[in-house]
């Protein structure tokens, strides 16, 4: 029983964890990344579905993705998606690819990104800390049902403290990480 309420709470934490950094990648820095482009979505006979769908996203150089679509009639759909997502992006129609340059980041954009970074980085926390308290109000069900000793809560609640100190670490690792991508010129 405390084995299951510790091994739930691994995995949400964990999950936790996969989510902060599906939303840090989407953060762009300087630098092109394939995944950039993951949460673009544009129109495909009538339905909405993500650019890497209807068409190959590949880096041209470091500063360059180059979108080739599946279908020569999607080339303008997919160019008029990106240009009109979140991103800030311009791409430019060269043929049969599409070429993404990635602008420049501005110190004050920059600054913003790091306010985005920490915003999404304090939010994981928080999730991470939801779990510890639904841990631990598991943990004081079991006692409270009789089938955990007060003992076997208090090491349980030690144990999932040490996973939340283990996690919360790991997400301030991931914000210092991105904070120095988003500062590196």
């Amino acid at each position: 029983m405390i084995q299951d309420v510790k091994s739930t709470a691994d995995q949400k934490m964990q999950k936790s964890i996969e989510a902060l950094k599906t939303d840090l990648s989407k953060i762009r820095t300087g630098r092109a990344h394939t995944g950039l482009l993951d949460h673009v979505m544009v129109e495909y006979y009538g339905s909405m579905v993500a650019v890497n769908q209807v068409a190959n996203v590949s880096l041209g150089d470091a500063r360059t993705l180059n979108v080739q679509a599946y279908e020569k009639t999607m080339i303008g759909k997919v160019e008029k998606a990106i240009r009109d997502s979140d991103l800030g992006l311009n791409p430019a129609t060269n043929g049969d690819v599409i070429r993404v340059p990635m602008p420049m980041l501005t110190e004050e954009r920059r600054r913003d990104l790091i306010k985005v970074v920490r915003s999404e980085g304090e939010n994981a926390k928080v999730a991470v800390r939801n779990v510890r308290r639904d841990a631990n109000d598991a943990l004081k069900k079991l006692v409270k049902d009789k089938e955990a000793s007060e003992d076997d809560e208090r090491r349980a609640q030690d144990d999932v403290q040490k996973l939340t100190d283990k996690y919360v670490a790991e997400i301030d690792k991931m914000l210092q990480t991105k904070e120095t991508e988003l500062m590196a010129v």
